[in-house]
């Protein structure tokens, strides 16, 4: 019999042997195992065929006698029957790999027999796992706990495969006692968190299993190894079988969903999971994977609509669980310990402000993450929290988020009503105590907010009123929704609802505002308006008049012509070449007169010219398609002859010169003396030139130039510069100090203009073998 107060792996135990005489043994020895087979689990049967759904429950009764029986052993029979009993290590295996998962229970028989059956093994087989991570059942039956630690180690009755069906199992209504389980467990054997690390690796091979399948070649650090460009195409998720594309979605459904389920139950592996960059990884696969899944989901033809419905609820849960993942991430690792007042809070909020600032370049995960997490709560705690935080940076991100709700052609949900800014303060003020770990949680967007009681003159209605409103403008009227945004509404309820007409689904979006989410519910709950209740659900869209063609209105000078395609189905192209044409001699072009003959007829006309046309009395000029015309103004200086007597030399502006009034005159008499002084020297120099001379000398004329600009530099006091001189004296004789001057000006300018610095050149390009030396 097994002594008091001492740890079950020292105690001895008395019995009897083989022989009939009394041996003594450890209390745990492989030779006090009962015998008993456990049965290995089988999943509920898919049809509900009779015969199918009695062999089930037979089945499942061996398996929950068994672990009944199993756990009302004693401790050290229970401890001897869990450590060397290799059936019910297998049976409890599979269990965890064949149990269905939250998403398969829709899809079990409705038959009220089985499903009690189901519940009854699934309380069995939780409780004995419960009981095996226990080291203390009470003062007198435990563990010494490092022994403890070593015996579930190394007969791996946990490992981290187990840990996480387990969480994902189990989790949904057993968090804190999991949490209790998975923590002692690390606890007391802590080579865990090392297997742990080696997972995560796993898990990140995964993203990028399905990146190969889906024929995306994985870029970044998690790529395995670089693609070879020989490589044969590989199918894609389009070109894949269906069986293919359907084990992808499955695999990623459970992988996503177990690791949420992991690390929402045990967040103190999220240390681990964040050295191996898992949050890159993982926003990088959303963004490459996720879209060409879903086109695949959307475009390829199903033998089944079933299955089409079932694998985009599956992917669109996947989805799901990748954002509450990284929300997990970065609340534990960032978020808790600045809302718990920890040691290096701007640490902390650096590192939070470095992630979402990675996350601007994956557009599609940051408006999906930004719909079930708002950034700007996340921000707006930092800002109470961490007064210093930049807010120039704050902005910034914010500004990203709009950009990538605007780039992706999605409109921003309204937020809901928010805390008041007095109550975040309190809460913030209450998270700073360490018993405040649940109340920071909850701010930080992890948990569900507290419903707000309706007021006076609301009503409750229910999933209606979380769900929100487009934004109104001053006079109460929606923004209509039109273009690309209709569609992109349309095209999201047809994805989940693929038997209702657009013309239905118009109506509805029309009633209810164009909140896409708020009509799928209705839909689904059958709460639709009476008015569309009345409408039939196959109703098309209503056909939309076509707009005149703008080529209708077009006025264009070459409308009409031989090559007008937009109004001639058949244009000569025979008539059209590019460059010369084919067989073409310039000569024989240049010989051609065709053109001369054909405008010979129109140059005709013009030879017959009328000098007088006779008009009879009794008509008007009108009859000979002549214009009236008055030639009284001919007449009067006909008569008069002005300046016809004149003089052929003599005219008016030599005898009088035409000069500019004084009102038009400038104001500026120094440039009036300035013109008149280059007017006489002008004179003088055109009185000494020879009018026989036809081209006056160039040099003499530069010498009168640069008079004329030293005489008006002269009356203005400009000092002219300077001439540079870097030559100097000769070697030997010293140099002056305006030629140093003059040296360092041209070493410092040189630069300034071509072939500086040709030496330097030269010895680059003779150094690297491009000149011959």
């Amino acid at each position: 019999m097994a002594c008091a107060r001492v740890p079950l792996d020292e105690q001895q135990v008395t019995e009897p042997g083989p022989l009939g005489k009394e041996r003594t043994l450890p209390a745990l020895h492989p030779h006090r195992t009962e015998e008993r087979c456990f049965v290995p689990y089988k999943p509920p049967p898919e049809d509900s065929s009779p015969a199918d759904v009695e062999e089930f429950l037979e089945h499942a009764r061996f398996i929950t006698e068994d672990l009944e029986w199993l756990l009302a052993l004693p401790h050290d029979k229970f401890w001897c029957q869990v450590v060397f009993d290799e059936s019910l290590q297998r049976c409890l295996d599979s269990y965890l790999r064949h149990a269905p998962r939250g998403l398969d229970l829709s899809t079990l028989p409705s038959s009220p027999a089985v499903a009690d059956m189901q519940r009854s093994i699934h309380k069995a087989v939780f409780l004995t796992f419960l009981r095996m991570a226990t080291h203390k059942e009470s003062k007198e039956h435990f563990f010494t706990p490092a022994v403890f630690g070593e015996i579930i180690y190394e007969n791996f009755l946990f490992d981290i495969p187990k840990i996480l069906d387990l969480c994902v199992l189990f989790g949904k209504g057993n968090g804190q006692l999991l949490h209790k389980m998975i923590e002692n467990i690390f606890t007391q054997q802590p080579s865990y968190y090392n297997d742990l690390d080696e997972t995560v690796a796993t898990v990140l091979q995964v993203f990028d299993t399905v990146l190969q399948k889906c024929g995306l070649q994985c870029e970044g650090a998690t790529a395995a190894e670089p693609m070879k460009l020989n490589a044969h195409k590989k199918p894609t998720a389009m070109t894949m079988s269906q069986q293919e594309l359907l084990d992808i979605i499955l695999y990623l459904c459970d992988s996503t969903t177990t690791i949420n389920a992991f690390l929402d139950i045990f967040p103190a592996a999220c240390t681990s999971f964040q050295s191996h960059s898992f949050l890159s990884s993982l926003t990088s696969f959303y963004e490459t994977g996720v879209p060409d899944l879903e086109k695949a989901i959307r475009k390829r033809n199903f033998d089944d609509n079933s299955l089409q419905e079932d694998l985009w609820k599956r992917l669109s849960h996947s989805c799901r669980k990748m954002v509450e993942t990284v929300h997990l991430l970065l609340h534990h690792t960032c978020l808790q310990p600045i809302l718990e007042g920890r040691e290096n809070m701007q640490t902390f909020a650096e590192e939070l402000l470095q992630y979402f600032t990675s996350f601007l370049p994956e557009k599609r995960f940051l408006t999906d993450y930004d719909e079930q997490f708002p950034v700007a709560d996340d921000i707006s705690l930092l800002q109470q929290a961490v007064p210093v935080i930049d807010e120039t940076r704050t902005s910034y991100l914010l500004q990203g988020v709009e950009s990538a709700w605007d780039s992706v052609g999605r409109r921003k949900p309204q937020s809901q009503t928010r805390t008041s800014q007095a109550q975040a303060s309190a809460s913030l003020s209450a998270n700073r105590e360490p018993a405040a770990g649940a109340a920071a949680s909850s701010l930080a967007g992890s948990k569900p907010q507290e419903v707000r009681e309706p007021a006076e003159g609301e009503s409750t209605r229910g999933a209606e009123a979380m769900l929100d409103v487009p934004q109104r403008g001053n006079n109460g009227a929606v923004y209509p929704v039109i273009g690309a945004e209709l569609e992109s509404l349309l095209s999201c309820i047809r994805d989940l609802l693929p038997d209702l007409g657009e013309g239905f689904l118009l109506e509805c979006l029309k009633e209810y505002n164009y909140n896409s989410e708020l009509v799928i519910n209705n839909i689904l709950e059958d709460r639709l308006a009476p008015n569309l209740a009345k409408l039939d659900r196959a109703m098309p869209r209503p056909v939309k008049e076509e707009l005149p063609a703008v080529l209708n209105n077009r006025s264009n000078v070459f409308d009409g012509d031989e090559f007008d395609v937009f109004r001639r189905e058949q244009v000569d192209m025979s008539r059209v070449w590019k460059g010369r044409r084919k067989g073409e001699n310039v000569r024989e072009m240049l010989n051609d007169k065709r053109h001369i003959a054909e405008q010979k007829a129109r140059y005709h006309t013009y030879e017959t010219v009328v000098d007088e046309v006779i008009v009879e009395p009794g008509e008007s000029a009108t009859a000979y398609e002549l214009d009236d015309y008055d030639d009284e103004y001919d007449d009067t200086y006909d008569m008069n002859q002005v300046g016809a007597n004149d003089l052929d030399g003599d005219s008016l502006l030599t005898r009088r010169p035409f000069t500019v009034p004084q009102v038009l005159r400038k104001e500026n008499k120094e440039e009036d003396e300035e013109d008149d002084q280059d007017d006489q020297e002008e004179d003088a120099s055109k009185s000494a030139v020879n009018r026989d001379q036809f081209v006056q000398d160039p040099a003499v004329l530069r010498e009168r130039a640069e008079a004329r600009r030293a005489a008006m530099q002269q009356r203005k006091g400009f000092r002219p510069e300077r001439s540079s001189n870097v030559a100097g004296r000769p070697k030997g004789q010293g140099q002056t100090t305006e030629t140093l001057q003059d040296r360092r000006k041209k070493e410092t300018n040189k630069s300034r203009v071509a072939n500086h610095n040709r030496r330097s050149m030269a010895d680059r390009k003779r150094n690297k073998g491009m000149i011959p030396s």
